[in-house]
């Protein structure tokens, strides 16, 4: 699937730099900052919420968590939720589901950016679909979006590099019994 026409137009419209890339397909945001060779501190993360029954974007680094609690105190919510997948495809039909961009103010939504994002002169998203990526600096946008920013996010636990390492040893194995060439 091509970049979204509905993106482009809105890039443009504003006048925002920004440059698309392809990558092989990849649906956690950790894995999409791999396969795009991407720091994790750089990959913006979309998770989807619901405050109040009013749906809002919760945009933070792939390496970390929301914590649901602090984000709800930040949007000044009675309650907050994620949202289900089914939410997401009807709020958001043109995109694959877990590919929206962070451009939930263009839908009238809150948009809350956890603060570790902040001042990264570079940040890359999810363009509409698992396989494309959209490359801004961060302050542009933050000039389209309007964020709230708030401390909402939390670092994954530690992962210890050796095991993250034999996974991917593991994964590989798996892939070359399906005819693909053994990698290390």
């Amino acid at each position: 699937m091509p970049l979204l026409s509905s993106i482009v137009e809105l890039l443009r419209r504003e006048r925002i730099p920004y440059t698309c890339f392809r990558h092989v397909p990849a649906y956690t945001a950790l894995e999409e900052a791999a396969v795009s060779h991407t720091l994790e501190r750089c990959w913006a993360k979309v998770v989807i919420c619901i405050a109040d029954d009013q749906p809002v974007q919760a945009v933070l680094q792939a390496d970390h968590i929301a914590d649901l609690e602090e984000l709800r105190r930040l949007a000044n919510a009675d309650v907050l939720r994620l949202a289900g997948e089914d939410e997401i495809a009807v709020l958001y039909p043109d995109y694959e589901v877990g590919a929206m961009p962070p451009f939930g103010a263009v839908y009238g939504q809150r948009v809350f950016v956890d603060r570790c994002l902040v001042g990264e002169p570079e940040m890359v998203f999810n363009a509409g679909t698992h396989t494309e990526a959209i490359c801004m600096h961060y302050g542009d946008f933050a000039e389209l979006a309007k964020p709230v920013v708030g401390a909402f996010g939390r670092p994954l636990a530690h992962r210890d590099p050796a095991t993250h390492a034999r996974r991917r040893r593991t994964s590989l194995r798996v892939l070359s019994t399906n005819g693909m060439d053994e990698v290390s």
